[in-house]
């Protein structure tokens, strides 16, 4: 891995950062409506990677990803068990414990 995006010779950066033109690259919209004019994107675009996420949160956002479940506050989660009518957060692992019920004495009791 690399300590900067702009270190990374396949990502976008370049590009959306510094104005390096690439000719794969189309831009995205979100993108676009950072600002107008192309330094203030560019500007706005770096203050997106100017601070590190902290590791804990990292760790979240991949056990998210990689469990495919949503990530958020408490309101958020809820809007979308909402909209998606499905689990949104990891359930318990394993299937469901069978429900026992205790055996009848009367088949232990000698005719």
């Amino acid at each position: 891995m690399v300590v900067h995006s702009a270190e990374y010779r396949w990502l976008s950066y370049q590009a959306n950062a510094q104005g390096d033109f690439l000719t794969l690259l189309t831009p995205h919209p979100l993108y676009t409506s950072l600002a107008t004019g192309n330094n203030y994107r560019q500007a706005a675009y770096r203050d997106l990677f100017r601070y590190q996420l902290e590791p804990g949160l990292v760790d979240e956002i991949r056990a998210a990803t990689n469990g495919n479940y949503a990530l958020g506050s408490p309101q958020f989660l809820a809007q979308i068990v909402d909209a998606l009518e499905r689990r949104v957060k990891p359930g318990k692992s394993g299937r469901p414990r069978k429900n026992q019920e205790p055996e009848s004495l009367d088949l232990f009791c000698a005719s």
